[in-house]
């Protein structure tokens, strides 16, 4: 977002500047784990209730489609609040904004996990959602600014640990919870670790000289831009959450909804292009680079929530796996994360250059999506294993370098809005990959079982009824005297392997989808990016600010 013509004439005060860029760089591991508490609770909700559904259905006596509000009004409100981040900040100060974050997400966890109707934990997941989505932007941006750029990119690979690994070990965390004490301490959990990062914040960060002097001349607000960014958001993320539930645009609600979001996204890009001190600053996406790398995000994004999702259902729907044990067997892509992360902010302290390493992460990312397209009911642990870690592992190596390097071109004054804007569209494209893949993985299956169906007819069955007297041993179902009595098992047998398999077709047309995706756009927009950014003209440091040059 574009800081206000006042901010950005400002003039540096090295002097005043100085003792407080020595308390940043002075404790900035601790500021650096401060930031990383909120960013682990805000992201470890988006999947920790998720293995709790069932629970939390039968507490409130709730059908499936009223349950999974609970998930819904969490997303929308998160995703309504992102842009917003680096506005609020701006106006407000950086270090207040992330307390009163920090403050709501917790007081707003402990009301969820003592509600005792579906319609006050839906209202309080509302609530943590728009109170922790601050945490992820301000996060990356107060991380980039307390950094000196030789570290920035360390430095986003230890935020991208907390991004990562959280979700991912979520499910396995709060399916552990709900089976030895209640899914209510799912929500629990986040009152110890949130008033510890309070704590932190409040004792070492500070806002740096340039955010203080620009919040003291403010400007007027855009309140039709928040408006705007409410509705085309939350309609968005309404019609992706819920649109395959309501079998997309056979549904009038849904055709509203997806026509006011187009309608209010139109009105809202006019309208942050003539405003002086926007909400959303989409002039940064004049910068080559910044644009491309967002893209590169959407596509990375794209895939990795995709592929979460899928994999889950694969093993607990087809292959016959507990939530428990489905977490447990997909933990170690946490660990491929953390190398990859500790492996990229090592090489940095080391001075090494890692861009090169983006090219290794996503050729990990291609071997994995090959691995899984091959993927049969017949599968065993190992090969279960690591192509996820494959997966996550490529993409740690690729984020951090990414993200470093794009945000360096922005202006430390535009820095928030930077991350707000780059934090919106990556959780957008999550959005969009789980809502093709879920659609993509109904629809096929009910393609490939109508291919399967017409290769059995009442020859086959007949000719498998008679299996037992060529084959001893072989189990004995359809036989005639079951036919003429009524007794349906066999065929019910049968339908059901029609089913798993036309599944497991789908979930393998879904990571062909993926490789052809990925093999045809991502490379051409890598390329496009380290053209762009190698010309790239990133602002200036001096000693006396956190510098963005990388």
């Amino acid at each position: 977002m574009s800081a206000s013509p006042k901010a950005q004439s400002l003039p540096s005060q090295p002097a005043a500047a100085a003792p407080d860029i020595a308390a940043f760089q002075r404790h900035k591991w601790i500021v650096a784990i401060a930031v990383m508490l909120g960013t682990i609770l805000e992201t470890l909700d988006t999947t920790i209730i998720n293995v709790a559904l069932p629970h939390m259905q039968g507490s409130f006596s709730a059908s499936i489609d009223e349950i999974t509000w609970v998930v819904t009004s969490y997303l929308v409100a998160n995703g309504i609040m992102i842009p917003m981040t680096g506005w609020i900040s701006a106006r407000f100060g950086r270090k207040r904004y992330f307390l009163l974050s920090v403050a709501g997400f917790v007081l707003a966890s402990a009301a969820c996990g003592a509600a005792r109707s579906l319609n006050q934990i839906v209202f309080f997941r509302l609530v943590q959602g728009l109170a922790g989505a601050a945490m992820q932007p301000s996060s990356q941006a107060i991380l980039m600014e307390t950094f000196p750029p030789e570290e920035q990119a360390m430095a986003m690979a230890f935020w991208g640990i907390g991004m990562m690994a959280a979700p991912i070990m979520g499910p396995t965390i709060g399916g552990w919870i709900t089976d030895n004490w209640s899914w209510r301490w799912n929500f629990y959990v986040n009152i110890p670790v949130g008033i510890a990062a309070i704590v932190m914040v409040t004792t070492f960060l500070h806002d740096p000289p340039y955010l203080r002097q620009t919040r003291s001349r403010r400007g007027g607000v855009d309140y039709p831009g928040i408006a705007l960014i409410a509705l085309s958001l939350g309609l968005l993320q309404l019609v992706l959450d819920r649109g395959q539930r309501a079998d997309w645009f056979a549904s009038p609600w849904v055709t509203y909804a997806t026509v006011g979001a187009v309608a209010s996204l139109v009105l809202l890009v006019v309208r942050e292009l003539k405003f002086s001190d926007p909400i959303l600053d989409l002039r940064i996406l004049k910068i080559p680079a910044f644009t491309i790398a967002i893209a590169l995000q959407v596509m990375m994004s794209f895939t990795l929530f995709g592929v979460n999702l899928m994999n889950p259902v694969f093993l607990q729907e087809f292959m016959g796996y507990t939530a428990w044990q489905a977490g447990i067997v997909l933990a170690p892509r946490g660990l491929g994360a953390m190398f990859a992360m500790l492996l990229i902010g090592q090489l940095e302290r080391w001075r090494i250059k890692t861009r090169p390493l983006m090219a290794v992460g996503y050729l990990l990312q291609m071997a994995s999506l090959w691995s899984m397209a091959h993927w049969n009911l017949q599968i065993g642990y190992w090969q279960i294993v690591w192509a996820p870690i494959m997966m996550s592992g490529g993409f740690a190596l690729f984020f951090p370098p990414l993200s470093a390097a794009t945000l360096s071109c922005v202006e430390r004054e535009r820095m928030g809005y930077a991350a707000s804007l780059f934090g919106m569209i990556r959780n957008t494209g999550a959005a969009v990959g789980v809502s093709v893949m879920s659609t993509m993985l109904v629809n096929h299956q009910q393609i490939h079982q109508s291919y399967l169906g017409e290769h059995l007819s009442v020859f086959d069955a007949w000719r498998m009824g008679m299996m037992p007297k060529r084959m001893p041993g072989s189990p004995g179902f359809l036989s005639l005297p079951d036919q003429l009595s009524g007794h349906k098992e066999g065929l019910a047998a049968i339908y059901h392997q029609f089913q798993v398999q036309a599944a497991m077709l789908s979930l393998n047309d879904i990571y062909w989808m993926l490789i052809w995706f990925s093999g045809t756009v991502v490379p051409v927009l890598l390329v496009l990016w380290l053209w762009q950014s190698s010309k790239a003209i990133r602002p200036q440091s001096d000693n006396s600010a956190a510098a963005l040059a990388h």
